[in-house]
């Protein structure tokens, strides 16, 4: 999920769920689509096929294109501040930089000197701190050597830091439009975390936000709406943790991302398809 570091200054008004628009299928034939992540300069949406070992490229309304094969079944993907693009990698069980200049670099794959198990999703703070979770979803038959799913932190010098041990595989990972908060879906639990982020991007305050059947991936707009995909549809709730409604899809959705000139076309990953919604108040 990546931060737009506008804030939340703005008058927004309330989210009214009746203006969000129907969904509209994109295209479909992908083996299972996650990490939707907007190039705002470039003005261009990459996605993931994690069984497909592929990222994608869409022009937006329908054009795609192979943007990065083999992509070591890369899931969750974000910019980092310097504009290089992080990728959660269940095969090679690290979190990637790859540069402008189109090297790749290694940014995180062990933790007390053992493997990760299969890094998940990605957060960027305006600061340069890298948020992730490590759920074993993408192990496979592979060994495990951490005992714990992690919520980490790597801070903006490259050290990384445990934020949260859980058992319940901690998956999608956003940050509010002002940066001081961060949430978390527990997808085996049906919850959604919220934790304080301190100006050091530490994280405290760990408490419940929402339930949401099987939640995975989520976007937050502007006014700090948060949409998150789960097992009937991506659901919407205010900042406040009030339930506004769900996005009815044909497949079973697990991420999405605000996108478009506007910031206002929610692009959803969903199994085999992409689909985009028009909503009202933007994400960037």
């Amino acid at each position: 999920m990546q931060n737009y570091g506008d804030g939340n200054s703005r008058p927004w008004p309330a989210l009214d769920f009746n203006e969000i628009s129907q969904p509209v299928l994109i295209t479909g034939g992908f083996l299972f689509t996650e990490g939707p992540v907007w190039n705002k300069s470039e003005q261009y949406l990459l996605f993931s096929d994690i069984a497909g070992d592929t990222i994608y490229k869409l022009i937006l309304p329908g054009t795609i294109s192979v943007f990065r094969q083999p992509s070591h079944n890369a899931n969750g993907l974000a910019y980092d501040i310097q504009g290089g693009l992080l990728a959660a990698e269940h095969g090679s069980r690290t979190v990637t930089r790859l540069q402008p200049d189109g090297s790749l670099q290694i940014v995180a794959s062990r933790y007390m000197n053992k493997q990760l198990h299969s890094p998940n999703d990605i957060a960027v703070r305006s600061d340069g701190s890298i948020y992730f979770t490590d759920p074993p979803y993408g192990l496979g038959y592979r060994k495990p050597e951490l005992n714990f799913m992690g919520l980490f932190r790597i801070k903006p010098g490259g050290a990384m830091v445990l934020e949260g041990k859980f058992n319940e595989c901690p998956n999608g990972v956003a940050l509010s439009p002002d940066e001081g908060t961060l949430y978390l879906a527990l997808t085996e639990t049906d919850q959604i975390l919220a934790f304080d982020a301190a100006p050091d991007g530490s994280l405290s305050n760990r408490r419940l936000f929402a339930y949401v059947p099987y939640p995975d991936g989520m976007a937050v707009d502007l006014a700090g709406n948060l949409y998150i995909t789960g097992e009937n549809g991506v659901a919407v709730f205010n900042s406040a943790g009030t339930r506004l409604g769900t996005i009815k899809l044909g497949r079973q959705p697990a991420n999405c991302a605000l996108a478009g000139e506007a910031g206002k076309t929610l692009i959803i990953t969903a199994r085999d398809c992409l689909y985009r919604v028009e909503v009202p108040i933007p994400g960037f």
